[in-house]
């Protein structure tokens, strides 16, 4: 059999994944990037999307775009979703006034609403993964949404003080050791400890997550030119290659420092399975600049799963049907890859296969 056929059918006689899917931002691209994304039939042979918002909604999002493919089955309950159907999990009953383009409070309103009912669900186990679609943190935060970002608040959630803001892209994985903070207070938020802590996380992920079974990982400076031996500051020396040697004496393969501009610049991190940024606008110019159409965001070092896509709520674009859906779309198939990943590790390690010896011969016994 040829083994295109032979993956297919593995694919599709696997248990679809319950993927939580939140709207975003109401007056943004989310809905009509859902909506696109979703259209792909292969996509429903392998999960069981669950959006959490309202059908009116949907629907409002669907005419405005002109779509006439995107079917969906309302449901009161997650637990009542139709296996390997577009689900709609009705939020809120009332007809919501939209302003597509318009960053106000009932966009950050909504966008709430549908993020704590899919967390809430995902912690219940009623769904397996969650996608959230962009938000706008200066209408959410009006709305009562205390945190600078879907990052801080999952990590809440999870009783974690921080976890770790990925960006992946096939195998290039950014990741880092500031996010959301205002870049005057960068140099003081990169310590040794945090480096060490995000190089543990970053490195446990790329394990369990992706399956990289000894990973190599790439340290970026923090300086122009990684410093220049001094010359343009002394956070390299004092700490940035000092957390790195700490990490190889902990067995983590940690390389660098290397200068941000040059490493993305020559393709340098196609040698490396990870790559730990120091400051977000760092990584994600470097990693945009490279794979802004079907980039990930990928939120690491919790207990559940969560993506997103990398991109933000583009009021400019809202209702005109352009917005281009490739990102939700490898956001979801993302989800979908780190969850199984996930549990064949765990399956392999709650389960490993005895070995015995019969002479010079090993075999394996279940």
């Amino acid at each position: 059999m040829d083994k295109k056929i032979i993956k297919e059918t593995l694919k599709s006689s696997r248990p679809p994944i319950r993927v939580g899917i939140t709207t975003g931002d109401l007056n943004g691209i989310g809905p009509e990037v859902i909506i696109k994304a979703l259209r792909d039939p292969q996509m429903l042979a392998e999960c069981t999307p669950v959006i959490y918002g309202s059908t009116k909604t949907m629907s409002y999002h669907k005419k405005a775009i002109n779509d006439e493919f995107f079917n969906y089955h309302r449901v009161e309950d997650a637990s009542e979703a139709k296996n390997r159907k577009i689900n709609i999990v009705a939020c809120w009953k009332e007809i919501v006034e939209m302003d597509l383009g318009e960053a106000n409070e009932t966009g950050g309103k909504y966008a709430f609403q549908s993020l704590e009912q899919a967390t809430q669900d995902l912690a219940s186990g009623k769904i397996d993964v969650l996608v959230t679609a962009p938000i706008s943190k200066e209408t959410i935060q009006k709305a009562g949404f205390e945190f600078p970002g879907h990052t801080e608040y999952l990590a809440d959630l999870s009783g974690m003080k921080e976890a770790l803001m990925m960006m992946v892209s096939g195998d290039l994985r950014v990741a880092l050791v500031t996010s959301h903070i205002s870049l005057k207070d960068v140099i003081a938020a990169v310590t040794k400890e945090k480096i060490e802590d995000k190089l543990r996380q970053l490195e446990s992920s790329l394990k369990k997550d992706f399956g990289i079974v000894r990973p190599r990982i790439a340290v970026l400076g923090l300086n122009p030119h990684a410093g220049e031996k001094g010359a343009m500051g002394s956070e390299e020396s004092e700490v940035i290659t000092p957390a790195i040697q700490a990490m190889k004496a902990e067995g983590i393969l940690a390389f660098g420092p290397y200068p941000a501009d040059g490493f993305f610049g020559s393709r340098q991190y196609t040698k490396f399975d990870g790559v730990l940024s120091m400051y977000h606008d760092q990584g994600l110019t470097g990693f945009k600049s490279i794979a802004f159409d079907d980039g990930v965001n990928f939120t690491a070092g919790l207990p559940i799963v969560r993506t997103s896509p990398d991109h933000g709520t583009a009021f400019d674009i809202a209702g005109q049907g352009i917005a281009d859906e490739q990102s939700m779309r490898s956001a979801i198939y993302l989800a979908m890859d780190v969850y199984r990943t996930r549990n064949f590790i765990k399956e392999m390690n709650e389960d490993p296969l005895p070995v015995s010896k019969e002479g010079d011969r090993k075999q394996f016994k279940r």
